[in-house]
């Protein structure tokens, strides 16, 4: 696991997942024993299409008028998805249905501002 993905874990209880998709390069984890986790395989698909697909449509609709777009939430059934464009690519956060995104995205930000 890498120092990054370690460091976003740390930032939070709630935090269930991890990935990063930097420079081309996908990395993951989980944490064990969670409840209602996805394939690791759908999971690799998410990072590589649906979430930079994701990123741009939100990024250029907010560039538009609104100022930008700093991240998205996804609300799964099972979970809550933080997806947060960085500028190597983008960082996934999974959440536990009992955290709070919100709270979590801020400190994740502050995280990896210090980081990248």
């Amino acid at each position: 696991m890498s120092i990054l993905i370690e460091g976003l874990f740390a930032q939070a209880p709630e935090i269930r997942y991890v990935a990063t998709y930097l420079d081309g390069v996908h990395l993951s984890a989980q944490r064990p024993g969670i409840a209602g986790a996805s394939s690791s395989e759908s999971d690799k698909y998410e990072e590589l299409i649906v979430n930079p697909t994701l990123l741009k449509l939100v990024t250029q609709r907010g560039n538009i008028d609104c100022g930008g777009a700093r991240w998205v939430i996804i609300r799964y059934g099972n979970f809550y998805e933080l997806v947060i464009p960085v500028s190597r690519g983008h960082v996934s956060i999974g959440v536990e249905p009992t955290g709070h995104p919100l709270v979590i995205v801020e400190r994740v930000l502050s995280f990896l501002e210090a980081s990248l």
